[in-house]
Order: C-alpha cells, then sequence, then structure tokens
C-alpha cells in the first residue's frame, strides 16, 4: 500500500511466513517447562510470547538479497522489566539500502555493526511504551531508536531511546522514520554541507534514485533552498511522472528508457551545479561529465555497488576522473551522524516545510513483521516510491 500525505515534526526526549503476527501473550513455565496460561505460580518464569525476525543466511558480498535470507520466528523475553528499562510494541519499522551492508560478515564501515546469523535484526523502529520503569517515559508514550528490533515486543534500554510528539506529525507517527527522521535530516544536511546551494546562483541540481526516501525529499530541498532548475533521474515512467506533477521537479528521466547523458543534456542545457547521488555507477559518471566548474556531489548512497565487492565511495573510472578533477568538482562522502549537532533546527525547519505543505512526503507501506524480508527485496529492487515503512501493529 502506498500513502502520501503532509504532516509536520519531530519530538525529542533527553533520545515469509503468513498471516499477522499474533500479539504477545503472557505464559508462565514450571521448572519441567509446561505451560500454565497466563496464571503465575511461586515457582513459575514469567514470560512472553512474541515473534522476531532473524538473518536466516547471508547473500555474500556480490550476491542479491531476497526475502528468504530473513527468517520469521517464535521467541519470548522476559515478563519483568529492571530498573531503567522500558518494555515496548513495536508499531512501524524501518528498511533502508544501508541495511545491505550489515548483510555482509564484514560492513566495510566503522560505525555499522553485521547482523548476525539466526540473531534478530534491527534498525529505524517506532513503538509504544507498554510498562516502563525508566524516569523519561511512562506507559503510552510514542518512542523511537536506530537500533529497533524487528519483533512484535521488545525490552529496551530507556537510555537509547527518544520521545516522540505525534501531535507533531498529525498523528502520521511513521514520518519520524523519513521526512521528520533520519532521512529528512540526510536530504537536508547533505544539501547544505555538501550542496552549497546558495540562493540567487542560478543552480541546476540533478537527483538519481529520485523517487526513493531520500532522493524525493531532496530535490524538492534543493528548491527550496535556492536551486532554480531541478531533475530527477528514476527507474519507471509512474516515478517520473509522480516526481514531476507532485514533488516540483522540473523534469525525470527514465533512465530505463533512452540515453541518460543525451537526456541531461538536452534537460540540463547549462550545465549540473549540484549532483545528489544515491545510486553510483554509470548513471553518476553521465552526470558527473556534465557537471560543470567548482560543483559538487553529493555522495550519499551507491546502492547500485552495495552488491558488489569494492571500496566506499566507489572510485569512479578513470575518464570521470579526469573531469571531475580538471573541473574542482567535489566529491566527499556525507555522514550525516557526523552533523547531528544540527539536528533540532534541521527537524524544526523539515516540519514547518511540512506543516506548510512545502515538503510533500511519500510512503510504501508494507502490512505485516512477517513481511519485512520481501519489503527489503523490494526497495533493493526500487520497488518503493518514497520511504519503506513496515506496518507491525496498529
Amino acid at each position: 500500500m502506498r500513502r502520501g500525505g503532509a504532516g509536520g515534526g519531530w519530538g525529542g526526549a533527553a533520545g515469509g511466513g503468513g498471516g499477522r503476527p499474533v500479539p504477545a501473550q503472557r505464559t508462565c513455565w514450571d521448572a519441567r517447562g509446561a505451560i500454565h496460561g497466563t496464571q503465575r505460580t511461586i515457582a513459575a518464569k514469567a514470560v512472553m510470547i512474541i515473534q522476531r525476525v532473524v538473518l536466516n543466511s547471508r547473500p555474500g558480498k556480490i550476491g542479491v538479497p531476497v526475502a528468504e535470507n530473513f527468517r520469521l520466528e517464535q521467541s519470548t523475553i522476559s515478563d519483568t522489566i529492571q530498573e531503567g528499562q522500558v518494555c515496548v510494541r513495536t508499531l512501524y519499522l524501518s528498511v533502508d539500502p544501508y541495511m545491505r551492508c550489515r548483510m555482509n560478515e564484514d560492513t566495510g564501515s566503522d560505525y555499522l555493526q553485521p547482523w548476525q546469523l539466526s540473531e534478530v535484526a534491527d534498525g529505524g523502529g517506532i513503538g509504544v511504551v507498554e510498562e516502563s520503569k525508566h524516569k523519561n517515559f511512562a506507559k503510552g508514550d510514542f518512542v523511537t531508536s536506530f537500533n529497533w528490533p524487528w519483533q512484535t515486543v521488545a525490552i529496551l534500554d530507556g537510555g537509547l531511546l527518544q520521545k516522540l510528539v505525534p501531535q507533531l506529525v498529525d498523528g502520521r507517527l511513521s514520518f519520524f522514520l523519513g521526512a521528520a527522521g533520519i532521512t529528512g535530516l540526510t536530504a537536508l544536511l547533505g544539501i547544505k554541507e555538501k550542496g552549497h546551494v546558495s540562493a540567487g546562483a542560478n543552480q541546476t541540481m540533478v537527483v538519481s534514485g529520485a523517487a526513493g526516501a531520500c532522493g524525493s525529499l531532496a530535490g524538492q530541498i534543493g528548491r527550496l533552498e535556492g536551486c532554480t532548475r531541478v531533475v530527477g533521474i528514476a527507474g519507471t515512467d509512474e516515478k517520473c511522472s509522480i516526481l514531476v506533477s507532485e514533488m516540483g521537479f522540473d523534469a525525470a528521466i527514465n533512465y530505463k528508457k533512452g540515453n541518460v547523458a543525451e537526456q541531461l543534456c538536452e534537460l540540463c542545457p547549462g550545465g549540473v551545479d549540484v549532483y545528489f547521488d544515491n545510486v553510483g555507477g554509470d548513471i553518476s559518471d553521465a552526470v558527473i561529465s556534465q557537471m560543470n566548474q567548482n560543483s559538487h556531489v553529493v555522495l550519499c548512497g551507491q546502492i547500485s555497488q552495495y552488491n558488489k565487492e569494492m571500496s566506499y565511495p566507489p572510485p569512479l573510472p578513470p575518464e570521470v576522473e579526469k573531469i571531475r578533477k580538471e573541473r574542482n568538482i567535489t566529491r566527499e562522502r556525507f555522514l550525516v551522524l557526523n552533523y547531528m549537532d544540527k539536528q533540532e533546527a534541521s527537524i524544526l525547519q523539515l516540519c514547518q516545510w511540512i506543516k506548510e505543505g512545502k515538503l510533500k512526503v511519500r510512503e510504501t507501506v508494507v502490512e505485516g513483521l512477517e513481511n519485512i524480508g520481501a519489503a527489503f527485496q523490494s526497495m533493493m529492487n526500487g520497488g518503493n516510491i518514497g520511504k519503506q515503512i513496515v506496518s507491525v501493529s496498529k
């Protein structure tokens, strides 16, 4: 199901299978492991039955990830929480391209830890507090974390959670995983810190992966920051149409049809000043070859290269690297986590744009924890428009 809409803001605190997942059930076990339903006994160890998704297999560094790399299983967690902990029910989970690296034994990054085989996967998530022994949270609070386990219910350290204010996004909580969260921050700070957009400078921006979670925001933000022309590159006619009709792009190129370089030359007659790069590979080579003197590449992601064994950022072909050097084109790795001191102000700016209808938000929502592997596979193959979200419970 695809959803689109506008809302606002951020809230911060001082932080396949088949069928829908069953709710957590409280069960008591005696010393022999026999089930006694929900009634407690003195000798019993109380647990909750949950569902979780673990890494079932690795695709290999050059393999293509599939839904079967993940496995849904039933498990149990303690029925009691300790001081400083909270028990949360999962509402939404995010699947993102960077997770492809976490499927490898070596992520190739010093800030990403690999998922372990038969261990629960994790990523951006949102949930509601069911029970709390942490001073900052109460039952009913909505919270988020960058390392939310892929399971229906979890017991988490309250110090690793951020409190959310649903009213700031008009109740659209999932926006905190996208436009009003780390994805929006990546687009905004990438453009500000590496794009060097200046109002009145008559700059042209090109965005690859333009219909994805980050790209769809980056093009709009480029316009809001002062670019006079924005061109997107996407993989279907539907995506290209949405970019122009809904997201305010001046034009969009379907890279699967025709010659990208020729279309860029036609649509960007004055050359390219800012390139928000989400994909790498041949598409990026074509864009960089048409960039102007002293222009800038915002190196956000390289999804076309994630199933290949190479360094990050991947080196450019010699002829493209020669152009980059001759034209003094900057192409630096961008990591949003290095700019978290600007998080609060940036989120407030994103919220304002969303509330004013200046920043349009698109989501592709898949229902059910059991479908998260399929959602990840689809996202890696370009099946999403906007942010890919998995709805776990209501």
